[in-house]
């Protein structure tokens, strides 16, 4: 079953250290050990992000819409999982026994951390700071996450979904709403 087995890493020190979800910690200015991190490259490293989801839960159990909007928030909007990234990511952390899951009516389910899951995060409680630390600065950077601006960009993806799914669009309209987002981005671009 894939994140169970534990992998192998050199640490600073030359020693190898070993983590369940392939952890590989990170260094002093919040990057992953390749200088991953924020919109050049993955955010989390393999693994990251099922400790963030599971120490979410442990706070507040929640569903899997709340936890993607709970990572945003805590990345500054830096970082937004995607559904194809946080349910099977919450799928494992049920299979592996540290949450469990209940229907909470209308189709949503409830998360809940359970005494195993709160055990491994405790185990992993530097881990789990340090992500957070990291979640931290890319939020206190990120200017794209003023209150303003996402619901600007909220209000702009829900327009544009509800024009694009409502029915076939004519060639003028077509041409209408690349202008538009044409024009935006000239405009943020200059200011």
């Amino acid at each position: 079953m894939f994140g169970r087995h534990s992998h192998h890493h050199g640490g600073r020190d030359g020693h190898h250290s070993r983590h369940p979800f392939g952890f590989h910690g990170h260094d002093h200015e919040g990057r992953g050990p390749h200088g991953r991190g924020g919109r050049m490259g993955r955010f989390f490293d393999h693994g990251d992000l099922r400790f963030v989801v599971l120490k979410l839960i442990a706070e507040q159990p929640s569903h899997g819409y709340e936890l993607i909007k709970a990572v945003e928030t805590a990345a500054g909007g830096a970082y937004t999982p995607s559904p194809g990234v946080i349910y099977p990511t919450l799928t494992l952390l049920e299979e592996l026994g540290y949450i469990t899951v209940s229907e909470a009516g209308g189709g949503k389910k409830l998360h809940t951390i359970t005494p195993e899951g709160e055990a491994f995060l405790e185990a992993n409680a530097q881990p789990v700071k340090g992500l957070f630390a990291r979640m931290a600065e890319a939020a206190a950077r990120s200017a794209a996450f003023s209150p303003q601006i996402l619901r600007a960009r909220e209000n702009l993806k829900t327009a544009l979904r509800l024009k694009l799914t409502a029915g076939q669009l004519s060639a003028e309209q077509v041409e209408a709403i690349a202008k538009a987002l044409d024009d935006a981005a000239g405009v943020i671009e200059r200011v």
